[in-house]
């Protein structure tokens, strides 16, 4: 999610048991944009909507960006993410389906655990980043990009039928519900006045199933995409508008869309797919490793194993990192140079911190030039200008974990 509107535009037997869902969700017809169940809730609170992966989505609100921002960072924020493409995995065997298409160790997951993985093809890119959930209900609810949802679909329906003409027991099914994400400092104490369960229980990347300001059937997952503290909740649609309601009644809770978004994930160094990383990338180049699990790679039973697992044993030649630089902001694109002026990379994401009034990016160097605090340049505006590799998250993250 680039810059503002611009940012926008660079913006997816037991055989009969489990049937495949098709289609697309909530309001969309072909060639025409989707709408989340909460469309007329955003334009009556003045969100400016854009085109996002075929949904038309608030980039912001009546606040400015840096506004929405900060306020994520010291309250907390309600956004609309409902156009993230969410699916079941169902039947015995749902794991060893899953774990045929991605990198991480699924069977590991305690009930209602979650991680971060990634599907791969076979030369080692990545075809998509997702979370996935082990559910005590006896599913895997997997949550995946919009801009990648046919990709996605494809995928596992294909790889379904493969299960199931082996006579595997295994089922597909689409997740038509809204999703929203509260994020920030505050958000937990926000969400506990409407839940029954107590939040301190719930640490970071796990869920449960729950009635949220009397909207039952909503799965809260602790998690997020701004590096802060937060849930997405996955609520009917027709409960939709009623939660966000209630949420907003709290003054700790403002309305932010895109804009905020892809800012407040780059400063928690967070991947946009697509920008950061995409089919041409391993996991390994976008320092995403530690998705792989330990037992996958003793096994190397994914696709692209081979090229991954060598990387992970020192062989890759490039890698992700972040950038810092004072003066103009660093844009997707912008030629990575060294100090004597020879390009050896380019930036993927780049916008000005609102928290730490400086210009933060990512974007790909050789590992020779990966190491934080190596001086480089940058393009920008047909200018060089100086710009320090960080570490990243540039921001700290605040993620709720059990003492």
């Amino acid at each position: 999610m680039q810059r503002a509107v611009s940012m926008v535009a660079h913006m997816g037997s037991r055989l009969q048991a489990f049937p495949l869902a098709l289609g697309r969700r909530f309001s969309c017809a072909q060639d025409v944009l989707c709408r989340t169940p909460l469309y007329d809730f955003h334009l009556a609170h003045g969100g400016k909507m854009v085109a996002f992966a075929g949904w038309s989505l608030p980039v912001q609100y009546q606040d400015s960006h840096v506004s929405s921002h900060l306020h994520t960072r010291r309250h907390c924020s309600l956004f609309d993410v409902s156009h993230m493409l969410q699916t079941k995995i169902l039947g015995r065997d749902r794991v060893k389906l899953l774990e045929s298409l991605v990198v991480g160790d699924i069977a590991e997951l305690r009930p209602n655990q979650g991680t971060l993985s990634l599907f791969t093809n076979e030369a080692g890119g990545i075809l998509d980043d997702l979370i996935v959930t082990s559910t005590s209900e006896g599913h895997l609810y997997v949550v995946s990009n919009a801009g990648c949802r046919d990709k996605d679909l494809a995928l596992l329906q294909d790889k379904v039928k493969e299960f199931q003409s082996r006579g595997s027991d295994v089922g597909l099914e689409v997740v038509e519900n809204a999703l929203l994400a509260l994020q920030g400092p505050t958000a937990a104490k926000v969400l506990q006045a409407g839940v029954a369960d107590d939040l301190r229980k719930l640490p970071f990347m796990t869920s449960a199933v729950a009635e949220v300001f009397g909207v039952s059937g909503c799965r809260v997952t602790r998690c997020g995409y701004t590096g802060e503290d937060g849930v997405e909740i996955s609520v009917p649609p027709a409960g939709a508008v009623h939660l966000a309601t209630a949420l907003l009644e709290n003054p700790e809770v403002k309305l932010a869309g895109l804009a905020a978004r892809d800012s407040l994930r780059l400063e928690a160094g967070l991947c946009l797919y697509g920008s950061d990383i995409d089919e041409h990338t391993t996991p390994v180049e976008g320092s995403l490793g530690w998705t792989l699990g330990r037992r996958r790679r003793a096994a190397m039973d994914f696709p692209g194993a081979n090229v991954i697992v060598s990387q992970l044993k020192g062989e890759v030649q490039r890698r992700r990192v972040g950038l810092v630089c004072e003066g103009a902001p660093m844009r997707a694109h912008s030629a990575i140079l060294t100090l004597e002026g020879t390009q050896i990379g380019a930036v993927t994401s780049g916008c000005p911190s609102p928290c730490l009034k400086k210009n933060v990016a990512m974007g790909y160097v050789p590992r020779e030039y990966s190491r934080p605090g190596t001086p480089l340049l940058v393009e920008v505006r047909r200018k060089q200008q100086m710009a320090v590799v960080s570490k990243m998250p540039f921001v700290p993250t605040s993620y709720y974990t059990l003492k």
